[in-house]
């Protein structure tokens, strides 16, 4: 398995805009993408612009599955103008 923590920044007063666009490419992952075992939004408590994603795949064909799909690429672009930087990506490998 292969995990990933994504952070994800926002520009201020941007989060109630960005939130529903996530949910809705969350909803489109987990109803189209068997290999992936978790993708779940969080929000910091301390900052209020800092979300991270935790997102758990069966394998790596699972993985460059996602980061291929119609819907990433088009809600990735929605969320675009919300964000205050790139996104910072970790990958995992799974130990158990």
């Amino acid at each position: 398995m292969i995990g990933i923590v994504a952070t994800l920044t926002v520009q201020d007063g941007k989060g109630a805009e960005f939130e529903p666009i996530f949910q809705e490419l969350a909803a489109k992952v987990r109803a189209n993408e068997p290999g992936n075992l978790l993708y779940q939004l969080t929000k910091s408590r301390t900052d209020a612009n800092i979300y991270k994603v935790m997102e758990l795949y069966q394998d790596q064909a699972a993985l460059e599955a996602h980061g291929k799909t119609d819907y990433f690429r088009e809600l990735g672009r929605k969320m675009g103008p919300c964000m205050a930087a790139a996104p910072s990506v970790e990958y995992l490998d799974a130990v158990a």
